[in-house]
């Protein structure tokens, strides 16, 4: 057989070229990013890569990606500089929480939550729950913290703002991989506004870290009190609450039916100091006296008819004190739903939450204080008082001295 000249071969086209080129480059990519993002010889107990873990990760929940970016906000919830035994309670806590979270939203970067939470505790008897008439308890339940996740649905909160808890195998990927990368990895940027840390200089780091100040949620966030800047309604935790926790309530709430429900505040803030000239001033003067049964009645009886069923969630202690609302309604407490809740109640934060998706399924609610215009209050004094006044205990507004 006569062979083809040199000049008659098939020449490659120089589109074969390309693509033989292109996916030299790719493997050659994938082959250098998984080096550098690797998490081998790092003393991590993961010795995985960042591709291998994401792209092996189980289906259902919200899936993280190479292209994530995270903030990073300390190891625990803001008790302002405080240890656990000095935190201020759920509230407080939440404030600083969701401070935190409307950042990461500002920053459209995955915030990494503390894996546990404080508890204060003189915030965590069992007398709550353990409610009796004839009886109180001081018992308290183990422990001075909680799991986060036992709080929160974690999941369902990164609908809206992406979460990874801070002993998460993600986050000690991503902390690795920040090591790997130097200069490109982390910023501790304490005190840089929210605006500067949109500028590109931030904005390409892998881990913002505002860790620099144990006051740093306070610090930065100035603006949490401002209605008008807030991203995140203050609704949004309290519904975020653990898959178990919103079960308990779904089952509680099964049971009452149709009810109505009143929120009592009162051991952590009926707190009176003496002025100089030796006279009891409170920081809501009229608080003792509104939520006493008697005014209760007094204040809920236009909007909630006579034998209404009155779920009543509260921190006060003193067995039987709301028995007198039992003239008209029917009572009811968590303690009276123990078989639901005792397998599944730990502290009283778990509990608190409960009662709080318990409170807001009812027909007709009064909370303690005024949050928005619309809210049924038990009394007017404001949720937040600077001025120190003479407690009022009469209807006729006659102000008296405590001796």
């Amino acid at each position: 057989m006569a062979t083809m000249s040199k000049s008659h071969r098939p020449k490659p086209s120089s589109g074969s070229h390309r693509l033989v080129l292109l996916l030299i480059i790719f493997f050659a990519f994938l082959l250098l990013l998984s080096s550098v993002i690797s998490t081998g010889k790092l003393g991590l107990p993961y010795q995985q890569t960042l591709i291998d873990y994401f792209a092996t990760s189980p289906r259902g929940k919200r899936q993280h990606s190479l292209s994530d970016k995270y903030l990073y906000w300390g190891n625990r919830i803001d008790c302002p500089g405080k240890n656990c035994e000095t935190c201020a309670g759920l509230g407080h806590q939440e404030s600083s929480l969701r401070c935190a979270l409307e950042e990461a939203l500002f920053l459209n970067r995955t915030f990494v939550m503390p894996s546990g939470m404080c508890i204060n505790p003189i915030h965590n008897k069992k007398g709550i729950l353990d409610r009796s008439d004839d009886k109180a308890t001081e018992d308290g339940w183990v422990g001075s913290s909680c799991a986060m996740d036992s709080l929160y649905d974690i999941d369902l909160i990164s609908e809206k703002i992406p979460v990874i808890l801070d002993d998460s195998k993600t986050w000690h990927l991503v902390l690795s991989t920040s090591m790997k990368l130097g200069g490109r990895g982390i910023a501790h940027v304490y005190g840089v506004s929210r605006h500067r840390l949109t500028e590109s200089h931030y904005s390409n780091l892998l881990i913002i870290n505002r860790t620099a100040s144990p006051l740093a949620w306070f610090v930065e966030c100035k603006d949490r009190g401002n209605r008008s800047a807030v991203m995140l309604p203050y609704s949004f935790l309290p519904n975020m609450a653990a898959p178990s926790l919103r079960n308990a309530a779904e089952k509680i709430k099964a049971q009452l039916g149709d009810y109505d429900a009143i929120h009592v505040r009162r051991g952590d803030k009926l707190k009176t100091r003496k002025d100089r000239f030796g006279v009891e001033r409170i920081q809501f003067p009229h608080l003792d006296r509104d939520t006493r049964p008697e005014f209760i009645l007094h204040r809920i009886e236009k909007r909630i008819p006579p034998g209404r069923t009155l779920f009543i969630g509260s921190n006060e202690r003193t067995p039987g004190f709301f028995s007198p609302l039992a003239v008209r309604y029917k009572l009811a407490y968590s303690s009276n739903f123990s078989e639901i809740l005792d397998p599944i109640i730990k502290n009283n934060y778990q509990l608190f939450m409960v009662e709080r998706l318990v409170m807001m399924g009812a027909k007709t609610f009064f909370k303690t204080f005024k949050e928005y215009e619309t809210d049924l209050t038990l009394t007017d004094d404001p949720k937040k008082n600077k001025n120190w006044e003479i407690p009022v205990y009469t209807m006729d507004e006659r102000k008296e001295s405590v001796s």
